[in-house]
Parts: C-alpha cells; structure tokens; sequence
C-alpha cells in the first residue's frame, strides 16, 4: 500500500493509483455532463413555470415568466409571487437539497442504498419536527432547527453504533434501517399523544406536502442551500479520494476523519432543513442521484447533475400530484414513493447479482 512520505506529500505510487482510478478534474466538464445538466437545468425550468401557473385562477405561462421578472398587473404579481412562488421554490430547493445529500453519502459510502431515506436521517429530522409540531411549534425557523438536531442526532447514532474498527456502506445501511424504524416507532407515539389538530398537522406533513407552503418556510431553506451546497461541491475533490479507501486517501494527503466529519454534517444539514421545510419526500436522496450517475455516464453521483435531477423529480412529482386527480392534490410525496419504490427494487436486485451489499 502506498503511503505518505516523511516529507508529508504523497507516494508517486499513490499519486498514479489516484489518476487510475479517479477521473481527472477537467472530467467534470466533459460535454456529456455538461448537455445533462443543461436539459436538466431546461426540464426543471420548464416544469417550474408549468407548477406556478396551474391553480383556481389558470396563468398563461407567458404570463408566468413575465411576473417572475417582476412585469405584468398586480393582480397576477400577487398570485404568482406571493401565493404560489414559495410553493414552487421549497419543491426546487427541496429537491436539490436532498438529491446532494444523497449523493455525498453514496459515494462516501460506496454504496447506492445509503441514502438518508434509507439510513434514517429522514426519519430522525421527521421525528424532531413532529415533536416541535406537538408542542406547537409547526413552523419557520424553529422547525428547521429542530430538523437539524434530530438528523444530526441520528446520524451520530448511526456512524457510532456503525462503527467496529472502521465503518463500511453495509454496516451503515443495516444500522440506519434499524434506527428508523426507531424514529418512526417514537413518531408514531408523538401523535398518538399529541392533539387531533396537531395530529392531522404532523399527518399532512409526514407524507411530504409542499401544500400551504409560505416565504417562512423557503427563506431557512434558500440560505441553507446556498451555504451548503457550495460547501459539497468544494468537498467534492476529496470525496472522491475517499473512493479509493482510507489508506490511499490518506497516502493522498487526505484527512481522512475531518473530511468524512465535514461530509456528513453537510448531507445532514441538507436533508434536514429539505425535510423541515417539505416534510420527508420519499425515495428522492436515493433515485435522484443514481437517474443523474446513469443519464451522465460517470462512475459516481455527479453533484451538480444530481442536485437539477433532485429538484425536477420533486416538482415534477408534486404537477403531477395536482393534475392526476381532478379536484385533488396529493401529497408529493405520495407520488415520488410510488415511482421511488421500483428504483429501490432495482438497485437491490442489482447489488445482490454484483455481489455488493457489504
């Protein structure tokens, strides 16, 4: 194994394993990726403006891009900007938020299942949330922080028990799976506890709704993307070193316990101020990611390209959950577990044939 020099650079050795194995920088601009993420960019756009415009009182989508730029009547201004452009923004962000989350612990787990639905950070968030919703904290600021304590919380819990001489992605996923079923046994006792009103509050909510969502819930939800997302995308370059594992990392000059440190409390604060804001929208940290890897052709979850997959899989679902059924709107969430559900299926059944679940 090829290890750091006295002088603390890396091997040659490790330096050539890492050019191997590891696509260089320039590899993130190749033309493929980059046509992805502009039809993303385009699809997400599009089904934003179609979102917006669609309500009680319809609004051309000519009209729509007009109001978004601030031109138009006031009577239009009002609809679009003040009523139904939150509603529109919390999915986008959502969206993204949670499909970086679920890219960071992927790769860093090598492995595809170990998203935060599936290791419980959702769950745990979900469970801080409906306790503050029970005691009358149901929304803004308050709920985010709340979010973020309880994925924080679990995600130490998870990484703890994980732990045996070192963590491995199997480990993770068995823990996290155990863990939320936990979150969900103690959510399940708040609402039994909790007031009819604020049961039918957390209900609607633990789905995954963007229904009645307002600037409050978008305002914590913006400036913790705008942090956190930059944040990933630096840490991209040294998450990808610890793709090689902890000793080649290391020969590289990579700190290998502050940068998995970093990485986790960034998908966590991803997931939980997503989840705070829109409830636990099932299944898009874990088949967002994996429809970005695969419409890139890249060996692992490309950040950016899954971020656009993210927020287009969350607005797309939450059009469809208000158009399928005439004079019904869904929860969003609802429709993303319905199409989450094959990708999960799919990706077992594609672990088990390879031979990698642990």
């Amino acid at each position: 194994m090829a290890r750091a020099s006295g002088t603390g650079k890396p091997s040659v050795l490790a330096r050539r394993h890492f050019r191997l194995a590891v696509p260089p920088v320039s590899g993130v601009l190749r033309p493929r990726l980059v046509a992805v993420c502009a039809a993303l960019t385009a699809a997400a756009f599009l089904v934003f403006c179609w979102g917006v415009s669609i309500g009680e009182v319809p609004i051309g989508p000519v009209d729509v891009m007009k109001a978004l730029a601030g031109q138009g009547d006031p009577g239009t201004l009002l609809v679009v900007r003040e009523l139904r452009l939150p509603r529109a923004v919390v999915g986008l962000l959502a969206g993204a938020a949670l499909a970086v989350s679920g890219a960071l612990f992927q790769t860093m787990t090598r492995n595809p299942l170990a998203s935060p639905d599936m290791i419980g950070l959702t769950a745990g968030a979900g469970t801080a949330v409906v306790a503050g919703i029970v005691l009358g904290w149901d929304g803004g600021p308050g709920a985010q922080a709340l979010g973020l304590l309880g994925a924080l919380a679990t995600a130490v819990l998870v990484y703890a028990l994980a732990w045996r001489r070192g963590t491995t992605g199997y480990r993770i996923v068995l823990v996290g799976i155990g863990l939320s079923w936990i979150c969900t046994s103690a959510t399940d006792f708040l609402l039994a506890r909790g007031g009819r009103f604020q049961a039918q509050a957390a209900l609607g909510w633990l789905v995954g709704n963007l229904n009645g969502r307002s600037a409050a819930d978008a305002v914590p939800l913006a400036a913790a993307v705008a942090v956190l997302v930059p944040a990933a995308l630096v840490l991209g370059r040294l998450l990808r070193t610890l793709q090689l594992g902890d000793d080649v990392a290391a020969a590289l000059g990579t700190r290998v316990q502050p940068v998995r440190l970093a990485l986790m409390l960034t998908g966590v604060g991803l997931v939980a101020f997503a989840t705070a804001a829109a409830g636990p929208i099932a299944f898009v940290a874990l088949a967002a990611p994996q429809i970005a890897q695969r419409l890139a052709g890249a060996a692992h979850p490309p950040l950016v390209a899954s971020a656009l997959a993210g927020a287009l899989v969350v607005l797309s679902g939450d059009l469809a959950a208000r158009t399928l059924i005439s004079g019904t709107e869904l929860p969003v969430g609802v429709v993303t577990g319905v199409l989450g559900a094959p990708v999960l299926l799919w990706l077992l059944i594609r672990a088990n044939r390879a031979g990698s679940g642990g």
